[in-house]
């Protein structure tokens, strides 16, 4: 598939090299339009290979086309830090036979050393919007030489309010520029009109519903009474549950720290990512688990997008995602490149209904499940059994003879009223005046 659109000799190369021998359903889908030059926005599944869908023909374009200028000829632009450097994993993979250089800008790191790789002229910049936006302001940065724009989960960039920056680094690029959109959970009604604009007569391809839950993936729930046996079965499932490597995730920063001293009183030894940690230190954790030294990574939802780690098989949800989309970006950890993978959601009364909203959404019903001697309580709100009328209410019954008759004053109990009595005082009568 690959040679059948005469990419660039190092470019097979390195598709060779890698053993890239069947192109994943989304490749195959958007290879020839992207290689037109044509704009296309693509909505496919976590794990399904878009990286390499828009990095192969980008890196075909850098290597055939000459360079008009001599600043960077490409921006992917990214909503978090561990999500650009997995694309520059990519990258430096797939350019490994040629001169093209790809870099970060992302925060977490000093400003000044990004300010002096920049000076290096790479050709292609992977970014996310904030820092991007810093280089911008202080001019370090020039995006009139871009050819190629492409928005990697745009609408996770939006959910975390970047979509002023995002605007802005649109309208720093050449209108006459190709674009390209990649994301799992962007629905095209729910598409804001800035992206709508970026993008000139796209092809669109969405090659599964925004909505659907991954099928490699089976998709499990416990109930629990409390949080406090929330703790007590995550220790069991990652003592007891078969993995190679999981992710347990939570919804906060402090619950990401506490979790991670929790498990090592249980002989547990995991690694943490959150907001809070310093790139080299996520970078560091990243490779622990990438070498297997760590096999279970506690994470807050920056890790949901981003992380592609071989031999995650299993995903936790210590704490319910607040929303459908974010419930398929975690679990779209496991079950990547065709694997098979387990998601197990620990559900407390106070997130059964968030629960059932995220069924609803995604369409699917969760298996449940439960751990013996750890089993919740709580099993859903009761259900009131309805007869047709309002719960509370009973009928009453009514004599059809006593229905019948007319009701009746008791005589006894009522009194007649006396006449009032007038006398003739000789004056004349009261007339009220109109």
């Amino acid at each position: 598939m690959f040679h059948e659109h005469q990419l660039h000799d190092r470019l097979l190369k390195a598709i060779t090299a890698l053993k890239f021998d069947t192109p994943t359903p989304v490749q195959k889908a958007t290879l020839g339009d992207a290689l037109e030059g044509r704009d296309i926005l693509v909505t496919a599944e976590t794990g399904s290979g878009k990286t390499a869908a828009f990095l192969v023909p980008l890196l075909d374009k850098l290597l055939s086309v000459k360079a008009p200028g001599y600043e960077a000829r490409a921006l992917i632009l990214t909503p978090t830090r561990e999500l650009a450097f997995q694309v520059l994993s990519h990258l430096e993979q797939l350019a490994q036979f040629t001169f093209i250089k790809g870099d970060t800008i992302c925060g977490g790191e000093e400003f000044k050393p990004q300010a002096a790789r920049l000076r290096k002229n790479p050709e292609i910049l992977i970014a996310t919007p904030g820092r991007l936006i810093d280089h911008l302001d202080k001019g370090t940065i020039d995006l009139s030489d871009i050819e190629v724009l492409i928005l990697d989960e745009a609408d996770r960039m939006i959910d975390m309010g970047f979509e002023e920056d995002v605007t802005r680094i649109i309208g720093c690029c050449p209108p006459d520029r190709q674009s390209m959109l990649f994301s799992a959970t962007l629905a095209q009604d729910r598409m804001p009109a800035f992206i709508k604009s970026s993008l000139s007569d796209p092809v669109i391809h969405q090659l599964n519903s925004h909505r659907a839950v991954h099928q490699k993936i089976s998709h499990q729930i416990i109930t629990a009474t409390d949080s406090a046996l929330k703790d007590k079965q995550l220790i069991s499932l990652l003592h007891k549950e078969p993995f190679e490597k999981a992710i347990v995730f939570t919804n906060t920063i402090v619950e990401a720290a506490r979790l991670n001293g929790y498990v090592r009183r249980f002989g547990i030894r995991a690694g943490v990512i959150h907001g809070d940690l310093t790139q080299e230190q996520r970078k560091h954790v990243i490779k622990l688990l990438q070498l297997g030294t760590l096999k279970i990574l506690i994470a807050t939802d920056v890790a949901a997008r981003g992380i592609d780690i071989k031999g995650v098989d299993l995903v936790i949800n210590r704490d319910m995602p607040r929303s459908g989309d974010d419930y398929i970006h975690r679990t779209g950890r496991t079950g990547r490149a065709g694997s098979q993978g387990r998601a197990i959601s620990l559900i407390d009364p106070s997130e059964w209904n968030l629960m059932a909203s995220i069924e609803r959404y995604l369409k699917t019903k969760f298996e449940l499940r439960k751990i013996p001697g750890l089993e919740g309580s709580y099993l859903g709100p009761k259900k009131l059994k309805s007869s047709g009328k309002a719960a509370g209410t009973k009928k009453k019954k009514i004599d059809k003879k006593l229905a019948s008759k007319k009701p009746t004053r008791d005589k006894k109990k009522v009194k007649k009223r006396s006449k009032p009595t007038f006398i003739d005082d000789g004056m004349a009568p009261f007339t009220r005046k109109k």
